[in-house]
């Protein structure tokens, strides 16, 4: 009985030490995971004298950004005013120009010192569907057209928006913000941005007063640029710009070559040669336009060669005058 008894009150001291206080801490440690001893990654590559800014257009209702590079002397010179260069297709010609302006500008030995703004593509846009819809004069698409944004059809023709919104909302922007020379402004641009660059310059001519024309899709809706000209040309006595047309060699048809450079049927030389002999044969007193073929280079390789020879024809260092005595 008494061992019984003894038994009993063991068994209640056992229950009563489990549901008691938690046993003693563990001496051994959590175990470490991977991504807690992850370092870091490593910064992104940030070109030197860059910045970008945010621009919301109220005209296309749609957000944009700029890429602006600043030269070196932007810093050190606070009184000069400086030639902007406004160029498309940024997130490709931005970082392509301002290499070409740091190696081949040497400092302003090889090229006058500019503002560089890239303009992007509508942000939440593919480069493809913003392009084609902000670059292009009229809705009529090539045949076939694809979208490459699901669930949204194909678009084009806003180019005259788009110019509005650089004339009314990039313009006065970059006015504001920096030290650019709004009487000396540059627009760059190929293909389809070379078509808007035609686009431009024969609605509002002095908006640019120099244009850079890489490979400008003139094909575009049965050369519809071409009735515009006519349209201007009834209009107006002048067409105050400076122009320089580029393309490559291989842009062109040559049925007897194997070679795929060549393009099937949409002569680009031709209709850009037939393009500057109209203009010329306008014999207006302000317009000053120069064209080349660059051998060797297609449609997809040109565009370096093209924009070094158009910064050179357009911002080559200024001659002193000799000192008189």
């Amino acid at each position: 009985m008494l061992r019984s008894a003894a038994l009993g009150v063991a068994l209640v001291l056992l229950v009563a030490c489990s549901n008691g206080a938690a046993p003693p801490a563990s001496n051994q440690a959590a175990p470490v995971t991977a991504a807690a001893t992850a370092p870091p990654p490593p910064p992104a590559y940030a070109l030197e004298g860059t910045e970008v800014r945010e621009l919301p257009s109220k005209i296309l209702g749609r957000d944009y950004q700029l890429y602006v590079y600043l030269p070196d002397s932007y810093a050190t010179e606070p009184a000069r005013n400086y030639p902007a260069l406004f160029v498309t297709d940024a997130p490709y010609a931005f970082p392509l120009i301002r290499s070409i302006a740091r190696r081949v500008g040497d400092h302003g030995e090889g090229l006058r010192d500019f503002i560089l703004i890239g303009l992007s593509y509508a942000k939440g846009d593919t480069p493809k569907f913003s392009r084609n819809r902000d670059y292009t004069p009229t809705a009529k698409g090539p045949s076939g057209a694809e979208s490459d944004m699901p669930g949204r059809a194909p678009l084009y023709g806003e180019a005259e928006n788009y110019r509005r919104f650089i004339a009314e909302e990039v313009f006065p922007f970059v006015a504001s913000h920096y030290r650019a020379d709004m009487h000396e402004k540059i627009y760059a641009g190929h293909s389809y941005g070379g078509l808007l660059g035609v686009q431009m310059l024969l609605t509002e001519p002095g908006m640019f007063e120099h244009y850079i024309l890489g490979s400008p899709s003139l094909q575009f809706d049965g050369k519809v640029m071409f009735e515009r000209e006519r349209a201007y040309a009834a209009n107006h006595k002048d067409l105050p710009a400076d122009v320089f047309m580029a393309l490559g060699g291989f842009e062109t048809v040559d049925p007897s070559s194997s070679d795929r450079r060549y393009h099937n049927s949409v002569d680009m030389v031709r209709n850009a040669q037939a393009f500057e002999r109209v203009l010329k044969s306008r014999h207006y007193p302000g317009l000053h336009i120069q064209s080349v073929v660059i051998g060797d280079e297609d449609h997809l390789t040109v565009f370096p060669t093209l924009i070094t020879h158009g910064l050179q024809a357009m911002l080559a260092p200024r001659q002193e005058a000799p000192a008189t005595r």
